[in-house]
């Protein structure tokens, strides 16, 4: 027999770690234990302690539809804008982590999305009716508003998905409760993204996601920008003393990054 060379004996082990980082990533991801995102949440503290905790600005929060959107910054700007998604949370889980996430940067406007995860569940986590979601999304704005009475908080409607498709009609009625929730209250807005991401017929275009039919590319964030961003833009000029609706002369509209490079 001739002995196993070194290749031989590291590629099986190599391979034994890939599979249990695997299965431990399934297993964190399908857990409802908002716990599982605190290294996420570290990260954020330590990029505060090395670069300064911003305040006063924008802040948005939620899913990886917030954290994948890595032109925020440029797309929102000159009004600034401060990215804390984080993982693929559910809105319980942010709304855990909300005086974490949110509080501390004593933002003019919160700007959230989250609950695809909730409905359509992740790998083996339970599904979450529209009302549990609802009744999550309430106990974010609650912990909010109990530190930060005058900000608004602007939830963006769960988008309609390529994939996942079969969820939509549960997405649809969580949609609903939420604008609901928010009419009972001038502090809690409800932004509306889907009528911008269908198409023609009234189905979810296919040109705005990814590969995986559930993060949007760069088109999509580009829809989205032109929906969310005049108005939060209005919000934080009125939160600085301007006209309500009328942004600072100061803040005129840019064209969106995430239309660079776009036809």
């Amino acid at each position: 027999m001739l002995p196993l060379t070194l290749i031989e004996i590291i590629l099986p082990v190599l391979a034994l770690i890939v599979v249990i980082l695997v299965a431990r990533s399934m297993l964190r991801l399908s857990s409802d234990d908002p716990r599982i995102w605190e290294s996420e949440i570290r990260r954020f503290e330590a990029e505060d302690r090395r670069d300064g905790r911003p305040s006063g600005g924008l802040v948005f929060t939620g899913s990886s539809s917030i954290r994948y959107w890595t032109t925020l910054a440029a797309d929102m700007a000159p009004t600034p804008a401060l990215n804390r998604g984080f993982g693929g949370s559910q809105v319980h889980q942010v709304a855990y982590y909300a005086d974490r996430v949110v509080i501390p940067y004593q933002p003019k406007v919160v700007v959230f999305y989250a609950g695809e995860n909730d409905l359509a569940g992740v790998f083996f986590s339970k599904k979450k009716t529209p009302a549990e979601v609802c009744a999550a999304y309430q106990q974010f704005c609650e912990k909010v508003h109990a530190a930060l009475p005058q900000t608004p908080i602007y939830f963006i409607s769960i988008k309609p998905p390529k994939a996942r498709l079969e969820y939509w009609p549960a997405m649809q009625a969580a949609n609903q409760l939420i604008r609901d929730y928010s009419a009972g209250d001038a502090r809690r807005q409800y932004l509306d993204i889907v009528p911008a991401m269908l198409d023609a017929h009234g189905q979810p275009r296919r040109d705005v996601f990814r590969w995986d039919g559930i993060h949007l590319n760069a088109r999509g964030y580009a829809i989205w920008t032109t929906v969310i961003r005049p108005i939060v833009a209005a919000a934080y000029a009125a939160a600085n003393g301007a006209a309500p609706g009328q942004p600072s002369p100061s803040r005129q509209p840019a064209e969106p990054a995430s239309l660079a490079g776009q036809e």
